[in-house]
C-alpha cells in the first residue's frame, strides 16, 4: 500500500491514465475527484461489497466479473448531483 500526503488541489497518477485529486479536506473527510478513460469502472467499495453480496445471493458463480465490466458504462455524476447507489 502507498500512503501519501495531499493537500487539496493535489493529484496522484496512477497508471492507465487515472488521475485522483484532492479537492476538499474537512472535519476528518475528503472530497476525492477521479479523472479515468471511460473504460475503466469506478465504485465505492462498500457498493462493489453489496455488489458481490447480492451476486452470491443470485447464485452468480465465485470470479463472475460482468458487474464490474458494466460499470465502465456508467456516467460520473455532475458536481451538484447526488450519486447513485
Amino acid at each position: 500500500m502507498l500512503i501519501l500526503s495531499r493537500k487539496p488541489g493535489e493529484a496522484v497518477l496512477v497508471d492507465g491514465g487515472i488521475r485522483i485529486v484532492v479537492l476538499a479536506s474537512e472535519g476528518g473527510a475528503v472530497r476525492l475527484g477521479i479523472e479515468a478513460p471511460s473504460s475503466v469502472g469506478i465504485v465505492r467499495e462498500e457498493v462493489a461489497a453489496r455488489i458481490a453480496e447480492e451476486n452470491i445471493r443470485a447464485g452468480a458463480q465465485p470470479g463472475d466479473k460482468a458487474w464490474v465490466e458494466s460499470l465502465g458504462t456508467r456516467k460520473a455524476p455532475k458536481e451538484d448531483e447526488p450519486e447513485k447507489d
